[in-house]
């Protein structure tokens, strides 16, 4: 039978997370993928997370996705960034097993019952009257729906560069979805090139790992979840580029694939190439490189931080050249890739394509880079396919939120899209530690949190609630026996207080005070959640202030405006507000161009809308009334 509900074309990160979203909702998917064997692959980095990225996952895990869960599974060394600073931009990395990864997630969504798993390539969509009806196999097999979600990667007319040598693939030894790049562009999406790559991988026991230093793995988690590690840590180390290789790259410049002319797609800044690095920061005595092995069974070392698309004798150079690699055997050199991705500010905000009804778009194709940005689409796009109505968060309640509002109003603006916390103007309120706190209800009214994980963090609540009440009941109105138990622990704290005296002294937590005062007993999560929210209570709460004036913005509609006939609106807005149709003023305030004035001028023209509907249903209703 080739009857479903929702198509899913790529079987990447964005692909498991929108089919296994979709079909755990009841919904019939068929997910299309050149084989079994490239599901959930890790084409670059083996690792899930990183700065903000760690947030997507964790907030992704809370909504009942599967990435965090999996991650921890298969875990080899799990690292947090940003330490030194505030927890708004704290953050978390899981390096994970190459293998493991993708089998485990494979074996899941595999025994999903309304799953069904073909392998081929999807070569063109099926439309009618711009309407989505199906994709046709490169075979000639047609496969319906009604819905179709596109999660290519970075497979759609791509190329695949060396120096001067360009083969086509989007990733080594596979594929090039050149058929489906045509399709899409033969309907009209507006299509962008853009550029990506991937270090070279050294064999394990030729490196020289005596001259590298050692870095520490430490206890940590990407999901809420209780999940066991199944495989032991593995060491990673680091090591730096040195003067002979800086000067190696410098005199080939020409010869890099990049620099020749060869890519006219453009990268990403906050993701160089080594030559970028040396060509923009000549300054620079040298780049950290991080030396990763892959997992347990597998004998490549992956480079992170050398990124390259130097011809191979040149990298070959390089490599040996760095301290403790001298005599690495190279496995597979580095490459990089070039491929079409599509324009996503042509997308509402369920990542539904404004011109095509049920093509839906997520991942890299939407312009975006990593496996987390490409998870969380995936998960906002098959449930909005799956629940046939956009599944849509707000800035102030998530990361994801984010993304996908910058995806779709100020589109990726020629380079690929990577998360950062200082995209996030609440970024305060949107925490990693806090993300179930945020989501989990959500997640659990769409019917993708399950018993055991619902009842778990509702103990959570519980203890956290009963806590904080503790804490307000005991400064408020400490009597004497409480205040000399106080005064042990710090005099400033004997005195009567309004409020949570946690927050002027945060080097005093929770477990330090139950130790000699009667507070409840809580476990080691919600004591983080208690101390956190009692040390930083006055900015959370300006913080959530901004935020609910953020949400109002959001909730004041654009829908059938006729900006023409505002007064006081200039024709280059006009001409903008036309061609992106902001779904509200929050999003319309984001939009390139678009100024403050322009703006106020539009909340004021929806005011004064609001005033007069107000007064003439008063009118109705007195008029009815009097009758």
């Amino acid at each position: 039978m080739n009857e479903y509900d929702l198509i899913v074309v790529g079987a990447g990160h964005a692909g498991c997370e929108a089919a296994s979203a979709a079909a755990r909702m009841g919904r019939r998917v068929a997910l299309i993928t050149f084989s079994r064997d490239h599901i959930a692959r890790l084409s670059c980095n083996p690792a899930i997370g990183g700065l903000a990225k760690g947030c997507l996952v964790r907030e992704l895990d809370a909504l009942g996705g599967w990435m965090g869960q999996v991650a921890d599974a298969t875990t080899v060394q799990f690292r947090r960034l940003n330490t030194r600073k505030g927890l708004a931009v704290q953050s978390s990395r899981a390096q994970v097993d190459t293998d493991a990864y993708p089998k485990r997630m494979a074996e899941r969504l595999l025994a999903l019952e309304k799953l069904s798993l073909i392998e081929g390539e999807a070569s063109t969509l099926i439309l009618e009257d711009r309407v989505v009806q199906g994709v046709i196999l490169a075979n000639g097999e047609k496969v319906h729906a009604p819905k179709v979600l596109l999660t290519t990667g970075t497979f759609l007319g791509a190329l695949m560069h060396r120096g001067q040598s360009a083969t086509a693939g989007g990733r080594i030894g596979e594929h090039s979805a050149q058929d489906m790049a045509q399709a899409l562009a033969d309907a009209g999406l507006r299509l962008q090139r853009l550029k990506t790559g991937t270090p070279p991988r050294l064999k394990r026991d030729t490196v020289d790992w005596e001259k590298t230093e050692e870095q520490e793995t430490v206890k940590g988690c990407m999901s809420f979840t209780p999940t066991p590690r199944e495989l032991p840590p593995v060491i990673c180390t680091l090591t730096w580029t040195s003067p002979e290789a800086h000067r190696l790259i410098s005199e080939n410049l020409h010869k890099s694939a990049m620099f020749s002319g060869n890519i006219t797609g453009t990268g990403a800044r906050y993701c160089p190439s080594v030559e970028d690095k040396i060509h923009r920061f000549p300054h620079r005595e040298r780049h950290q490189l991080f030396l990763e092995p892959e997992g347990h069974q597998s004998d490549r070392v992956y480079i992170s931080g050398l990124s390259t698309s130097l011809p191979e004798e040149v990298q070959a150079q390089v490599i040996h050249s760095i301290p403790g690699l001298e005599r690495a055997e190279i496995l597979q050199y580095g490459y990089a890739v070039e491929y079409e991705a599509a324009d996503p500010r042509d997308l509402g905000p369920d990542l539904q394509h404004k011109g095509i009804k049920g093509l839906y778009l997520a991942g890299q194709v939407n312009g975006t880079s990593g496996y987390e940005e490409a998870a969380v689409q995936g998960f906002v796009a098959g449930v909005s396919a799956a629940q046939d109505a956009p599944f849509i968060l707000g800035r102030h309640q998530a990361y994801i939120g984010v993304l996908i509002d910058d995806l779709c109003t100020r589109g990726v603006g020629g380079e690929p899209y990577r998360m950062f916390s200082s995209r996030a103007e609440h970024r305060l309120l949107l925490r990693e530690d806090n993300a179930d706190r945020r989501l989990r209800a959500i997640g659990r009214d769409l019917g993708l949190v399950p018993d055991a994980d619902w009842e778990r963090f509702q103990a959570k609540l519980i203890q956290i609630d009963g806590a904080l009440k503790a804490l307000r009941e005991l400064y408020i109105k400490p009597d004497a026996p409480t205040r000399a138990k106080l005064a042990k622990i710090d005099t400033e704290l004997a005195r009567p207080t309004q409020g949570i005296d946690l927050m002027r002294r945060p080097e005093l937590s929770y477990a330090q005070l139950s130790s000699v005062l009667d507070l409840p007993q809580i476990d080691e999560e919600a004591t983080f959640q208690v101390d956190t929210d009692s040390k930083y209570a006055g900015y959370i709460e300006r913080e959530q202030a901004r935020a609910k004036r953020t949400e109002r913005l959001a909730q004041l509609p654009l829908d059938g405006l006729d900006y023409g006939s505002i007064h006081g609106l200039k024709t280059e807005v006009i001409q903008r507000l036309e061609r992106y149709k902001p779904a509200n003023l929050q999003s319309a305030s984001r939009l390139p161009g678009i100024t403050p004035a322009a703006i106020q001028v539009l909340a004021f023209h929806l005011g004064r809308q609001l005033h007069q509907k107000k007064a003439a249903n008063a009118a109705k209703a007195s008029s009815e009334h009097q009758t």
